[in-house]
């Protein structure tokens, strides 16, 4: 008990690694959480500090929930390539509070949506594919990087359930995309204003750089 506990926080701790944050001091000057959509993540770096920054971010941010996986089962002393189970779901739920959540910056954080991304890609990489599909399909409709892969995690719980065939795995790709989903509430809201309501608006872009 003691050693799930200490991966727990290990794992949150990996998940607080600002990765936006640090990368857009450096390279900018800026706080990421003060400009454009005020979000630590990927997406408000592509836009507001550059591409290849924005990669750089997205790789790490994936990363931390890969990672404390694979750390939690080190320290445990499970095979590093298991099937899903509490402590897996423990250490990413982790991850992602400590990306929504870090203490290093009173707690001011990202939504976790990348994190989120990496954890179950890890979890289901028979996913993968679909995924990539459902994306691409998404943003070729709509030019809009965000909704396109949000709208990819819908393919999770089907995959668990279909392919993975396991009851707390869909339950856990449900769940975490929901409270990334809940994180990002207060942004829709902000763009839902600023259209006037326009849903057509806020989710189809003239463009991949057009943001609101």
């Amino acid at each position: 008990m003691f050693d799930i506990a200490i991966s727990v926080v290990v794992s949150y701790l990996l998940g607080s690694i600002p990765s936006a944050y640090l990368i857009a001091r450096f390279r900018k000057g800026i706080d990421i959480r003060q400009v454009g959509s005020k979000n630590m993540g990927a997406m408000n770096v592509y836009y507001q500090v550059g591409t290849i920054e924005a990669a750089v971010v997205l790789f790490v941010d994936v990363s931390k929930g890969i990672g404390a996986i694979l750390l939690t089962r080190y320290l445990l002393g499970i095979p590093l390539i298991s099937p899903f189970g509490l402590h897996s779901a423990l250490a990413g739920i982790a991850a992602v509070l400590g990306h929504a959540f870090p203490p290093f910056l009173q707690f001011r954080g990202g939504k976790g949506g990348a994190t989120t991304l990496g954890i179950l890609l890890f979890l289901m990489p028979k996913a993968i594919p679909f995924f990539i599909g459902v994306a691409l399909a998404a943003l070729l409709i709509t030019r809009n990087l965000t909704f396109c892969y949000s709208v990819g995690f819908v393919v999770f719980p089907v995959v668990a359930w279909r392919i993975y065939q396991l009851q707390p795995l869909i339950f856990f790709s449900l769940g975490l995309p929901i409270f990334v989903g809940i994180l990002y509430a207060p942004r829709l809201k902000e763009m839902h204003q600023k259209t006037s309501g326009d849903w057509q608006r806020i989710i189809r872009r003239s463009s991949i750089k057009q943001r609101f």
